[in-house]
């Protein structure tokens, strides 16, 4: 009975965090994106962006309205041989000029400004113009 009533508030508890699933979200079986959804961040994402277009030439003067379909795909844990954690995120990003496109990020733990907090470097698709990403941001996939 013990066991019953804890597979119980599993599964109850499982179907309280969050809404419904998409379809492709079950093909993929990625984890809840926890830290790649994290707000701080998507607005560091998104204002790195604005200054990318503004700065770069002969990209298109447009902003991230939104994010779509946040996914983490790989983490890699701090450890004695590998002292910084990472987690590679992906998404999809709706532009203001109303197209949709793939975006690859990165947060590297305690890797932020003097080592303080997370650095996010991350690749929008289309606009890596000098290529610091590798073709198709295939680093940060």
């Amino acid at each position: 009975m013990v066991r019953f009533g804890l597979l119980l508030s599993t599964v109850l508890a499982l179907a309280s965090l969050s809404g419904t699933a998409k379809a492709a979200d079950m093909v993929r079986d990625y984890a809840d994106p926890g830290v790649c959804a994290d707000q701080r961040f998507l607005g560091k994402i998104s204002h790195r962006f604005r200054h990318q277009v503004t700065h770069v030439p002969n990209l298109p003067d447009v902003d991230i309205v939104a994010f779509h379909d946040i996914h983490q795909h790989r983490y890699n844990q701090a450890s004695e041989d590998w002292p910084i954690g990472r987690r590679y995120c992906g998404a999809t990003v709706e532009l203001s000029d109303g197209k949709s496109r793939s975006i690859w990020y990165l947060i590297e733990e305690g890797m932020g400004f003097a080592s303080i907090g997370d650095n996010v470097e991350f690749c929008v698709s289309g606009f890596d113009r000098w290529n610091v990403y590798n073709g198709r941001c295939r680093v940060l996939r």
